[in-house]
């Protein structure tokens, strides 16, 4: 039997399990209708990013941080995609700090070429390596500081020959004739 009582101005449910806070969902709902406001002010794409430095704790004699965010963009179509980078990983076990970053980037689909923005801040154009195998661009960076890597699935079919690159200013620019 459920039993309902009413706290901090919001309707909660005990199904014996746990509550379910009514005035949290709407709250939820509420913060969501003003992100999708904000992002149709932001001509079309919201980005929040962060970093959590965890005290002492160490990972092989450095001080252990986490970096992460998200991208939320408006394509064509009124169409939302989700862009999470960072080196927080979610698994099975729960949230893990990696030492590799997972950099933020965008996918063009051009009428004659794929493009590719990456954004890698702090290393250098002779850190990054790129590598495509068919259909999957690998692309990585590693310093002293920063260590970035993911890999892309390309929506369409491109030759390794074909592929030119530009790094300015953190920003990796990939561009893939079909």
């Amino acid at each position: 039997m459920a039993k309902e009582t009413k706290e901090d101005g919001g309707v909660n449910i005990d199904f014996g399990t746990g509550k379910l806070s009514l005035g949290g969902l709407f709250d939820g709902i509420g913060k969501l209708v003003e992100l999708a406001e904000k992002l149709e002010a932001a001509k079309g794409e919201i980005r929040k990013e962060g970093e959590i430095n965890f005290g002492g704790l160490k990972k092989d004699g450095k001080p252990l941080k986490g970096v992460f965010g998200f991208s939320i963009k408006t394509a064509t179509g009124g169409k939302q995609t989700v862009e999470p980078f960072g080196n927080i990983k979610k698994t099975p076990a729960g949230p893990v700090v990696e030492e590799e970053r997972e950099p933020l980037t965008d996918v063009f689909n051009e009428k004659r070429e794929i493009v590719i923005m990456a954004e890698m801040p702090g290393v250098s154009k002779n850190d990054i390596k790129m590598d495509l195998k068919g259909d999957i661009l690998e692309i990585s960076a590693k310093n002293e500081s920063r260590n970035y890597r993911k890999e892309i699935l390309l929506p369409a079919k491109v030759k390794t020959e074909n592929m030119t690159s530009s790094y300015n200013n953190g920003i990796l620019e990939i561009k893939i004739k079909k």
